[in-house]
């Protein structure tokens, strides 16, 4: 299993913060896990749509897109924050 956590804006169009899910085969970085997502339906889709706004973490660490991922990672999506 994986545990997804969804933030802000991704967490709306999704309509969840999170879910804990079996990583399917083939699935093995952060740009396949979404990928696979994105399959899931139109509101995954619409989500992730504009992947150059998106930043990932697994488990709790800023991840690029072709970190690897697996069963027991936990991996959080959401847009760039902001602060001042």
């Amino acid at each position: 299993m994986i545990e997804l956590l969804y933030f802000a804006w991704v967490r709306e169009r999704i309509g969840r913060d999170g879910e804990r899910l079996a990583l399917p085969d083939g699935v093995g970085t952060a740009a396949q896990l979404l990928d696979w997502l994105e399959r899931r339906g139109p509101h995954y889709a619409a989500a992730l749509a504009e992947r150059d706004r998106l930043r990932i973490a697994v488990n709790q660490a800023f991840a690029p897109l072709d970190a690897p991922v697996k069963p027991g990672d936990e991996v959080a999506i959401f847009p760039p924050v902001t602060g001042g």
